[in-house]
């Protein structure tokens, strides 16, 4: 056992996806704004799934929304929603991807607001 294994917590399993987010990703602080809105995005579409699902999808919905550029989503028109609505890719709800375009129009916002997402939290 290496010491990683030692401070490593059971949850992940032995999936190696889980065991590097565990490894290098879950419990480290974030303080780019960038990162926040993906970790955002992503914990909006998991809600009522597993993280290991998420992760699994996570490229995915990185092509999907623009490598989760804010700024980019904040303007997708109802062509790019219906798109997204069609991409298997993903996990196609209609209120995550709407609350995904929404959430960034916010977070557009509080960074206008508060200088940065990371500084309004």
């Amino acid at each position: 056992m290496d010491s990683i294994d030692k401070n490593r917590c059971s949850w992940p399993g032995q999936d190696p996806l889980y065991l590097n987010y565990h490894d290098t990703e879950w419990g480290v602080p974030v303080h780019d704004d960038q990162k926040l809105f993906e970790f955002l995005l992503l914990e909006t579409f998991q809600t009522g799934l597993s993280w290991i699902t998420i992760l699994r999808k996570r490229e995915n919905f990185r092509s999907a929304f623009d490598g989760f550029d804010y700024r980019k989503i904040a303007r997708y028109d109802d062509k790019k929603f219906e798109e997204l609505l069609s991409d298997s890719g993903i996990i196609r709800n209609k209120l995550k991807i709407k609350s995904a375009i929404t959430n960034a129009q916010a977070f557009l916002r509080i960074q206008e607001e508060f200088g940065s997402f990371d500084r309004y939290i």
